[in-house]
Formats: C-alpha cells, sequence, structure tokens
C-alpha cells in the first residue's frame, strides 16, 4: 500500500483528493491537513509515504512545510499539487526538495500515476514544469564552478550520464544515446544521486546546472 497525507486548505479540494485517490486499491489516506504546520506535525507522526502538498495555505504555506519536511521526515516525499504555475513556485518548491510539481488540471490518471511514482523513489514533473526548468535554466550565466569536490567523485561516464539527465532526458534516452542497455544507465543514475547525496532526478538537473556542469541542448 501507498500510504498518502493530503494538504490543502480547501475542504472541497481535500475531499475531492481522498474519493480520487481511494479509487485505487493500493493507495491508502492516512491523513489530511487544512495548513502547512498541520501538514509538517501530522507527517511526523504519521510518516506517510506520499504527503500531496497545496502551496498557499495558512499559518504555513507549502514551499516552507516542504523544507522542513525534508529535514524532518526525508522518508515522506512530497508531491506538489496546485493551481499555480509561476516560476518562483516551480523552482522554490524544488529546492525545498519536492520530488514532483504538478497542476491541479492534471487528469486523474496521471495524477494517481504521479502518486505511484513518487513513492517509488523517483522523481516526476508536469511536461509544461519541465520546460520551465530547463529554459529557466539555459537563461542563467554559467556559475563558476561551487561543489568541485562532490563532482570530482563521479567516474568521466557518470558525469556524461548526469550532463544528459540535466538535458531533461529519460533512462531509455540516455540508454539509446549512450548505446548502452537501459538496467546500465539505471545503475549509473543511482550511483549519481548517492555519490552527490541528491534525493532524485530533479534535485540532479538543478545540481548541475548550479555547478556549471551544462547548459541545455537548443
Amino acid at each position: 500500500m501507498t500510504r498518502v497525507l493530503i494538504a490543502d486548505d480547501d475542504d472541497l479540494m481535500r475531499a475531492g483528493l481522498v474519493e480520487l485517490l481511494s479509487n485505487d486499491p493500493t493507495i491508502e489516506i492516512i491523513g489530511q491537513a487544512g495548513t502547512g504546520r498541520e501538514a509538517v506535525d501530522r507527517t511526523r507522526r504519521l510518516s506517510p509515504d506520499v504527503v500531496l502538498m497545496d502551496i498557499r495555505m495558512p499559518d504555513l504555506d507549502g514551499i516552507t512545510a516542504t523544507r522542513a519536511l525534508s529535514q524532518a521526515a526525508p522518508q515522506s516525499r512530497v508531491l506538489i499539487l496546485t493551481t499555480f504555475e509561476q516560476d518562483d513556485y516551480i523552482f522554490s518548491a524544488l529546492r525545498a526538495g519536492a520530488s514532483g510539481f504538478l497542476l491541479k488540471r492534471t487528469r486523474p490518471e496521471d495524477l494517481i500515476a504521479a502518486v505511484h511514482t513518487i513513492a517509488s523513489g523517483d522523481s516526476l514533473l508536469s511536461p509544461s514544469v519541465t520546460r520551465r526548468v530547463i529554459d529557466r535554466m539555459a537563461q542563467q550565466p554559467t556559475p563558476d564552478l561551487n561543489d568541485q569536490a562532490a563532482l570530482a567523485e563521479l567516474t568521466p561516464r557518470e558525469r556524461e550520464v548526469l550532463t544528459l539527465i540535466a538535458r531533461g532526458l529519460t533512462n531509455r534516452e540516455i540508454a539509446a544515446a549512450l548505446v548502452v542497455e537501459e538496467s546500465t544507465i539505471r545503475t549509473h543514475v543511482k550511483r549519481v544521486l548517492m555519490k552527490l547525496r541528491l534525493r532524485d532526478r530533479v534535485q540532479a538537473v538543478i545540481f548541475a546546472y548550479e555547478n556549471g556542469l551544462n547548459k541545455p541542448a537548443s
């Protein structure tokens, strides 16, 4: 079972999400929260696999709550679900430690799939958000490397894989580009995340650009 906590200040939205996710017999709704502070407290107490987090909430906003959870409850992964698609929200949420970012207009079946994706340890962004991440990184000046020690731990092939992750390629696409098996790429990705102490591919993308490792393909 995938254990989910829903954090949203809209009672109607929470009820709708509960009804929707309960249609999947492998998802269990273990709690709800109407404020960011409640989300943090209940996540600490209930240890859900996934927290569906709204951004605009009273008491403690979703981004601040996500940052608190990434420190206090790293085993619980956060999927941001919001009506807002503003760059500041996207980047603040990802830097706070969110593993995914979806819009509330997402199709029901895609939301259910996203919960399972996040619970399995992967990361997920809606296609429009992925494009925004890459486009915005492309507009930023290349910074000086500020984590050379961590990068030095990567093998040349692992750096190559990180470069392709930062361009938004999937494991299958990376495998095709490097002419190797997809299982080999999965192993490389796991090692990259472990060596750089990153939670998921989203953080890998941010790390790559913040350290000037790569610019997106044009």
